[in-house]
C-alpha cells in the first residue's frame, strides 16, 4: 500500500464481474483479511489531518480563548479547567451536527463530496425520517423550509454556547474557590437542549447523527445541576456508555467484528498479525481465538470492570490505572479507522476520561455517594439505563445508539438488491446533493469496473459479520436470478439518500425505502430489500423481513445466529436454515417479481 496507490483486489476486472456472486465474496473477503478495504494512506492521513486541524487543535483554541484560560498550547493550564470541559463537548455536538465529524469521508462511503450532513439537513425537499408516527407535528418525509430553519438554529446555538465567555457559578465557586473562568451560561443551553428535541422528533437522522443519546443528558446536567453533581452525574454517563457497550458485545457477534476491524486498520501493516485473527487463512477465515480474546477479555471485560473501578475507587493508583487502560482502549478504536469513523468521539472519550476521574476524583468529594441526594443518584442512573435494557429486550423500538451496542457486532442491517440498471434511478431523487456512490467514485476518475469492484467490497465486508451470512442465505433463497443483478450495502447506500449513516439500520429501514419509493416509483422486483433487525440479548434469532419497494413486506422471518457465525462469509454450503414466519401470498413472491422484471415483463 503506497501512499497515493491502495491494495486493489487482484482480479481480472471484466471477468471478475461475470462470476457468480459467491465466488466474488470469497475472492474479495479473502482479499480483506490482509489488506483491508485496500484504502492508500492518504485517505487515513486526511483523516488525521481533519481531526487534529479541525477539532483538536481548532476546539481547544476556541474553548480556551473565549473562556480566558491559559491559551491551547499550555495543556497542563486548562485541561482540568471545566468550562474547557464544557465547550468541547459543546464543540463536539456541533461538529457532529454539521456532518464533518463520525461518518465523514471515503471511509464512510462519501467520495464526492466527502460531507452529508449539513449539504441534506439545509436543504428543503430532501427526505426526512421522523422516529414516531403518532408525534403532532411530524407528519411526512419531506424536509421544509421550517426543519432548514430548526436545523440551522441548532446550529447557532452551539456555536454561540462555544464563543460565549463562562460566568460565574455559586456552585463551582464553593468547590473551585479559586476558579475565575466559570461555567457556561446555563441559559445559553436551553436553547440548544430544546432544539436538540425538537430537530429529533422532526428527523431521527439529526438527532442520531448529533449523538443525542450522550450528548442530550451532558447538556442536561450542564444546565440544571450543581457542580459537583454536574461532575458526577457526567461520571455516571460515560460509566452508562461504557458498561452499556461493554454488556451489548457478550454472545457471537462481537469477535466477527474483531477480526475485519483489525484487517481494515492502517496501524496493523504486518499480515502476519492481521491472519492471526483468523483460524486458517485462507481455508477458514472464521475468527480465531485470538480474536475471541481481543472481543472478550480487551473488549468486554475492560469496557465493564474498568467503568466500575473508576466509578467507586479511591485509590489514586488504581484510579491512574484505570485512566490509562480506557485512555489506550480508546486510541486503539481510533488506530483501526472504523467504517463509521467516530475519530472525534473516541478522543473526546479519552480526554473526559482523564478530565472526570483525574481531575475530580472519587477521594476528593467526586463519588456517587457524594451527590446531593441519593434519589438523584438513583434517578439518573435509572433514566440512563432505561434506553440500553430496553434497546437489548426490544432492539426494535430503539435505535442501537441510545441502547449503546455501538460496535457490538449485533446490528439491524440490510442489503439492496437492483434489477439491471434499476439502481440509476436512485439518481433521479429529487432534491438529493449527491449521486450514487458507484457514481461518485467514476466521477473522481475511477473507471466503471473498478468503480463496481470497490463497491462490492462493501458486502463483501459484511459477509464476514454474523448478520452478512443470514442476509445473503435470504437472497440466495428468495432471487434465483441473483448473480445478474446489483447488490449493495445499505449502509453505503443510505448515506447518500439522507447524508448520514452509522451501522443503524433502523435510518433505512422501510419508512425510507417508502420514501424513496413514492419519489421515484420502482417496478415490482426492481429494488428488492432484505433487512434484519438486530438480536434481543434474551433470545438466539435474528428476525428480517424482504421488501420489494414497490410491493411491501413480501416476507418475514428468523435465522439462528448460532447457525449464521458458524459459515464461511460466501457460503459455500449454501444458505443457513430459514425459519419462514410470513409470505404475502396476494402478490408475486420475490422470486417471482424478481425473474419478471429481469424479463422485461414487470409494469
Amino acid at each position: 500500500m503506497g501512499f497515493k496507490t491502495g491494495d486493489f483486489p487482484p482480479v481480472e476486472q471484466d471477468i471478475f464481474l461475470e462470476k457468480p456472486l459467491r465466488e466474488r465474496l470469497k475472492a474479495l473477503s479473502l482479499h480483506w483479511v490482509e489488506y483491508g478495504f485496500g484504502t492508500p494512506k492518504m485517505i487515513p492521513a486526511t483523516y488525521v489531518v481533519k481531526v487534529l486541524v479541525l477539532y483538536v487543535l481548532g476546539g481547544t483554541a476556541l474553548a480556551t480563548w473565549t473562556s480566558g484560560t491559559s491559551p491551547f498550547w499550555d495543556v497542563t493550564h486548562w485541561w482540568d479547567e471545566p468550562v474547557v470541559y464544557q465547550k468541547l463537548v459543546l464543540w463536539t455536538v456541533f461538529l457532529e451536527a454539521v456532518g464533518v465529524a463520525g461518518s465523514w469521508g471515503p471511509i464512510a462511503g462519501k467520495f464526492k463530496p466527502m460531507t452529508g450532513g449539513i449539504l441534506f439537513w439545509a436543504r428543503p425537499g430532501t427526505i426526512r425520517l421522523r422516529p414516531w408516527k403518532r408525534v403532532p407535528f411530524t407528519r411526512g418525509d419531506r424536509r421544509t423550509v421550517g426543519d432548514v430553519l430548526l436545523y440551522l438554529a441548532f446550529l447557532g446555538s452551539l456555536l454561540s454556547a462555544v464563543l460565549t465567555p463562562g460566568t460565574p457559578s455559586a456552585s463551582l465557586t464553593e468547590a473551585l474557590p479559586h476558579n475565575t473562568s466559570g461555567l457556561v451560561r446555563p441559559a445559553l443551553l436551553v436553547v440548544p437542549i430544546v432544539l436538540y428535541v425538537l430537530n429529533g422528533l422532526r428527523d431521527k437522522t439529526i438527532f442520531l447523527a448529533a449523538r443525542g443519546e450522550q450528548y442530550l443528558p451532558a447538556l442536561l446536567f450542564f444546565a440544571v445541576l450543581p457542580f459537583t453533581d454536574m461532575i458526577i452525574a457526567a461520571k455516571l454517563l460515560i460509566c452508562a456508555v461504557w458498561v452499556g457497550a461493554g454488556v451489548s458485545k457478550f454472545g457471537r457477534h462481537f469477535t466477527n467484528v474483531v477480526s475485519p476491524m483489525v484487517s481494515n486498520s492502517p496501524c496493523v501493516p504486518a499480515k502476519w498479525i492481521k491472519r492471526l485473527h483468523y483460524r486458517d487463512f485462507p481455508r477458514d477465515i472464521r475468527p480465531s481465538k485470538v480474536a475471541t480474546f481481543m472481543a472478550h477479555v480487551g473488549g468486554s471485560t475492560v469496557e465493564i470492570v474498568t467503568p466500575l473501578v473508576l466509578l467507586f475507587s479511591t485509590n489514586h493508583r488504581l484510579t491512574l490505572a484505570a485512566v490509562v487502560l480506557m485512555v489506550v482502549f480508546h486510541f486503539f478504536i481510533v488506530s483501526t479507522f472504523p467504517l463509521a469513523v467516530p475519530l472525534e468521539w473516541n478522543l473526546l472519550f479519552a480526554y473526559l476520561t482523564v478530565f472526570l476521574f483525574l481531575g475530580f476524583p472519587a477521594l476528593d468529594g467526586y463519588g456517587v455517594g457524594d451527590m446531593s441526594s441519593p434519589w438523584l443518584a438513583a434517578a439518573l442512573a435509572a433514566g440512563l439505563l432505561f434506553f440500553p435494557v430496553l434497546g437489548n429486550l426490544r432492539p426494535d423500538l430503539v435505535s442501537f445508539l441510545p441502547s449503546m451496542r455501538q460496535y457490538a457486532g449485533n446490528w439491524a442491517s440490510a442489503l439492496w438488491v437492483f434489477a439491471p440498471g434499476a439502481e440509476e434511478k436512485l439518481n433521479s431523487l429529487p432534491h438529493r446533493p449527491t449521486k450514487n456512490q458507484v457514481d461518485q467514485l467514476r466521477a473522481m476518475g475511477y473507471p466503471p469496473a473498478v468503480a463496481e469492484i470497490t463497491m462490492q467490497q462493501t458486502i463483501a465486508w459484511r459477509s464476514m459479520h454474523s448478520q452478512g451470512r443470514g442476509l445473503f442465505s435470504v437472497l440466495l433463497k428468495n432471487l434465483p436470478d441473483l448473480d445478474r443483478r446489483t447488490v449493495r450495502e445499505a449502509e453505503f447506500g443510505c448515506n447518500s439518500l439522507i447524508g448520514f449513516n452509522f451501522g443503524d439500520g433502523h435510518l433505512h429501514n422501510i419508512d425510507l425505502i417508502d420514501a424513496v419509493q413514492a419519489r421515484i416509483g420502482f417496478a415490482p422486483g426492481e429494488w428488492i430489500v432484505v433487512w434484519v433487525e438486530s438480536q434481543p440479548i434474551h433470545r438466539g434469532t435474528q428476525s428480517y423481513q424482504v421488501i420489494d419497494a414497490a410491493l411491501g413486506v413480501i416476507e418475514r422471518g428468523t435465522w439462528k445466529v448460532a447457525d449464521a457465525v458458524k459459515e464461511q462469509p460466501w457460503l459455500p454450503n449454501g444458505p443457513i436454515p430459514l425459519n419462514v414466519t410470513f409470505t404475502r401470498e396476494e402478490t408475486p413472491t420475490a422470486s417471482a417479481a424478481c425473474l419478471r422484471a429481469a424479463e422485461g415483463l414487470a409494469p
